[in-house]
């Protein structure tokens, strides 16, 4: 299979994040029909044991793009690297704006809004400017924090009940957390 996309992907520190398929939710919006006006977008990972109508109806604003869960706790800067940050070209990307880690693999996406603006052309630009100098390690969820971050609708935390299964940079295997259970959607990371 020959995806569009597959020339713009550079290495990453796990080589499963490699994998072009975790590009793809960047094309949704080209790949899907005009008609679909929005979508709920889960990784592969991803158990699902609640209505998944109730995440659709996840309120996006009136100028929001997607929602997604964020965790404002995580420290973002360690999602780029240091020429990334010593580059004020580049770390101002996030200047004038609340800009949190937000995961991508439980996403609700207003196909419309994003072709209006464009998104995956602004997507595609930070791959292309990741393969001539590398700006960030994390395959394809670093360019949607450069163009969201601190810009997304929110999504209850209990629909990403991350980090289930293992340790992504380590390969160490984690305890069941607290309250998962309630969880609707639980998330294990291979």
């Amino acid at each position: 299979m020959i995806l569009p996309w597959q020339g713009l992907i550079s290495t990453s520190i796990r080589s499963a994040l490699d994998c072009p398929l975790n590009y793809a939710r960047s094309y949704l919006a080209n790949l899907l029909p005009l008609c679909v006006r929005k979508v709920v977008y889960l990784d592969s990972d991803l158990v699902l044991v609640d209505d998944i109508a109730k995440l659709a109806a996840t309120p996006s604003g009136d100028d929001k793009v997607l929602a997604a869960p964020e965790y404002c706790n995580a420290n973002f800067t360690s999602y780029f690297t240091p020429t990334f940050w010593s580059n004020p070209s580049l770390s101002l990307t996030f200047a004038n704006r609340k800009a949190c880690y937000f995961n991508t693999g439980v996403m609700v996406i207003d196909l419309d809004r994003w072709r209006d603006g464009d998104y995956t052309t602004k997507i595609e630009e930070w791959m292309e400017l990741q393969k001539r100098m590398r700006i960030y390690e994390l395959g394809s969820l670093p360019p949607f924090l450069l163009v969201f971050a601190g810009n997304i609708a929110p999504v209850d935390h209990r629909w990403n009940q991350h980090g289930l299964g293992g340790d992504n940079f380590r390969g160490l295997c984690r305890e069941f957390a607290s309250g998962a259970g309630e969880s609707p959607a639980l998330e294990w990371e291979r």
